[in-house]
Formats: C-alpha cells, structure tokens, sequence
C-alpha cells in the first residue's frame, strides 16, 4: 500500500515538493557514482603525486565508455519502467527489469574484457607517457573487473527509484560511497598499496553497492522484483530499453570521444617541445574536470528526479504536469550551474587546493577552472532539456541533443581555437560548445512546449 500511495503521488501531490522528493535522493546517487573518481584523485594527489593524478586523467576516457554501456540499459530500463507504471503495467514493468538485467551483463563484460585484453594500446593512444602508463594501467587492471558491479548496481538503483523508492536509492548508493572513503585511505597510504590501494577500495565498495541494491529486487516486498521467469532476451523489451537509452549511451561514448581529443590536443600543445608539460596539461584537465562532473552529475541527479514524473504524467497524457515539472527543473538546475560557475570563476584556487598538486600544477589547473566554467550558467539549462526529450521517450531529439554539446560543436573548436589562442584554445573551445548547444536545446525545447499546449491546454 506505501507504494502504491508513492506512485498516486506522481500524478496528484504538489510538482515542487515531489521532484525534490524524487531528485534529493538522486542527486546522491549521481554524486555517489562521482565520487568514486573524486575520492580517488584527492587521495592519490595528496599522497601519490601529479603524475599519478595525471594517470587518473588518461584513464576518463574509458570510464566513460564503460559507463555509457551501462546507461545505455539503465537509463532506458529506468525511463520505460515510469512510462508503463503510468499506464499501470505492472508485468510489462517486470519484464524490463529482467531483459535489463541479462543486456548488462552481457554488454558490459563483453566491453570490459576487451578494454582488458587491448589495455596498453588503449592507453597509449589516450596519450600515456613513460610516467604516466603505469599508474593508469595499475588502476584500470584492478577496476575494471569491478565495474561489472558499478553497472548493474547503478542501473537498477535507477530502475528502484523510478518504481517509487527515492530514499531507498539514495542510502544505497550512500552505503557504497562511505565504503569507498573508509577504505581508500587504508589501501593508499595505510598499507602503502598507491594507486593499486584506490582501485582496489573502489572494487569493494562497487561489490557493496551491487549487493544492497539487488537485494532490493529479489525481496518480496518490493513493488517491482527481478524475477527469474523474465532473466531472457525479449526483442520488444530490448528495443524499448534501447531507442531510449541510446541517447546517453551516445552522450557517453562522444564524451570518451572527446576526451580522446582533448588528452591528444594538450599534449600536441602543451608537450610538443616537453612532454612534462604535457603531462601537467593533462593533470590540470583531471582536476579542474572534477569540478565540471561534479556539477554536471548534480544536474543529471536533478533530472532523474524529473525523469519518474515527467515518464509517469507522459504516458497517463497529462502534460500540464509535465510542463510544469520541466520549468521547474530548469529553475533549479540553472541555480546549480550558476553556483559551479562562481567556485571555478572566482575561487578557483580553493577548489583546486583540494587535491594537493604540486605549484605548478596548481597554477594550471586554475587557469584551466577559469576558463572551462565561462558559460556554466547556461549549462544547466541544457543538460535539462536533453534528459526531458529522453524522459519522455523521444529519443531522436534527446540524442541530437547529446551530440551538439558533445561532438557536433566541441570537436571543431577543438581544432580551431588552439591555432590562435594555444592551451587557452583548449579550454575555450569547451564553454562555447556550450553556448552553441544551449540555443540548440532552447529552440526544440519551445516547440516542443508550443505542441503540449495545443493537446493540453495549460488551463487544464
């Protein structure tokens, strides 16, 4: 009956109180799946040394491929669960689950075993020097059997929130993350394991994670289990996860794409004539990213929140609620963003602080912050508006969307702007593929608003 009294709440209590229902818990578990990486670069920057956090830098790229695999299932499985819970399916809610969890463990060891079996060439290509290779091959080796685990866990604590339990997410994740602080300072300098120590604390607390949140799903209490009846490939259910979640997967892959470029451009750039400066150039790319993912997961923390209601009120056609859950969401994500602009605008030596890097890295990362974060109010704004069309089920426009900040504007910026500009074309070309794709976003977004209105009135 709680749940169910959950689910009613989708289409009857006050939008504003109900997405931060549903977004707080989010928020944490986004930040959660973050921290992984932050944890990581704090510690082996203050206790390792720049090129160990520049090695955490080579290794973004593939984190990403990885994780775009797994959202490729979960954000799908997560969004089509509220769609159909809205048209009160609950069998066809179950199935996903099942195909969802057989698509994961299928896609995502097929991916980690070949990025284990080509790991050198990899990194090599992701631009790893002498100094550089051996921590990012330490770390990867070690982390990612685990992210097995990562994915499934995160994949269904996005199907458990979508299903009605936020709070029940959100500890989960909080369990998981807690783990990895308490372990990663023993591992690291403790037993004096380094780089090794981080990957293996990581590794545990994936483990951990993957257990809570299954158990969640194979308890008979909970609302939507994994059952073993559906443990099977279903050609329907395969493509109704798919056409949506391969927006993310998309954004993910373009993102590990671009971070490929970026990596490759800093050093054409900066270590052309000195691979140190090389090397620094990619560890102050590490640290002042941290701040942009940060920001970043907040946001798409925010709009998983969004995506259960928005999914819900959409398939039962009430798109007054779905027009007012929009707005509001861009509200507080743009209050986020701005928020992100003024640390890596005008405290970006605080931030930057946080990681222990040496004088000199210290002052390029700074540099680096200033820049990336120019258009960072606007941002917010964008992310927002991408994950709506994908929360929604139209994934073509979701999809376009993704791309234009990723690919489609980023990549000639990233050879262009550093022919005038040098290492500041770099960071440059980051803030105005932003701009780019926030008027982008901002005119579907209003035709898409304009159509709501005309099968809807807003008065209804």
């Amino acid at each position: 009956m709680q749940h169910v009294a959950n689910v009613e709440d989708l289409e009857n209590k006050n939008i504003s109180k109900l997405l931060w229902q549903y977004a707080l818990p989010a928020i944490v578990g986004t930040l959660v799946n973050s921290l992984y990486n932050v944890i990581d670069r704090i510690f082996i920057g203050h206790w390792v040394g720049d090129d160990a956090l520049a090695g955490l830098g080579l290794i973004l790229p593939i984190m990403n491929i990885t994780a775009a695999v797994g959202m490729l299932v979960g954000a799908g499985s997560s969004s089509r669960i509220s769609i159909y819970l809205g048209k009160k399916d609950k069998d066809t809610a179950e199935k996903i689950a099942g195909t969802s969890f057989v698509m994961t463990l299928l896609l995502s060891g097929i991916v980690i075993a070949l990025l284990l079996i080509f790991l050198k060439p990899v990194l090599m290509y992701a631009g790893a020097s002498e100094a550089t290779y051996p921590y990012a091959r330490d770390f990867l080796q070690i982390f990612l059997p685990g992210n097995l685990f990562l994915s499934l866990c995160f994949n269904f604590n996005n199907m458990m929130r979508a299903s009605g339990y936020p709070r029940k997410a959100m500890i989960t994740m909080l369990i998981s993350v807690v783990a990895n602080i308490i372990l990663a300072p023993i591992f690291i300098y403790y037993l004096g394991w380094g780089i090794k120590g981080a990957a293996t604390a990581t590794f545990i607390a994936m483990v951990i994670g993957f257990i809570f949140v299954m158990h969640h799903f194979m308890n008979a209490n909970s609302f939507i289990k994994l059952r073993k009846k559906y443990l099977k490939f279903d050609k329907k259910i395969v493509w109704d996860i798919t056409s949506i979640g391969m927006s993310p997967f998309l954004m993910q892959m373009a993102a590990s794409v671009v971070v490929f470029l970026i990596i490759g451009q800093l050093k054409a750039v900066a270590g052309s004539a000195d691979p140190h400066s090389g090397d620094m150039a990619i560890g102050a790319y590490t640290i002042a990213n941290t701040l942009v993912m940060l920001v970043v997961m907040i946001v798409i923390g925010l709009t998983q929140g969004m995506q259960p209601i928005v999914g819900y009120n959409y398939g039962a056609k009430n798109f007054a609620r779905v027009r007012e859950t929009l707005i509001q969401t861009i509200k507080a994500g743009t209050i986020i963003t701005i928020f992100g602009f003024i640390l890596g605008f005008f405290f970006p030596k605080l931030f930057v602080s946080f990681f222990g890097p040496g004088p000199e890295l210290a002052e390029k990362s700074a540099e680096a912050l200033k820049l990336i974060v120019l258009c960072f109010p606007l941002v917010g704004f964008q992310i927002v508006v991408s994950n709506f069309f994908q929360s929604i089920g139209m994934a073509g426009k979701a999809i376009f969307l993704s791309l234009t900040r990723q690919v489609l504007f980023l990549v000639p910026a990233l050879f262009i702007l550093p022919r005038y500009f040098g290492l500041d074309g770099v960071w440059l070309s980051m803030p105005l593929a932003d701009f780019v794709s926030v008027i982008t976003s901002f005119i579907l977004i209003m035709i898409q608003i304009r159509t709501f209105k005309k099968e809807q009135p807003l008065n209804n």
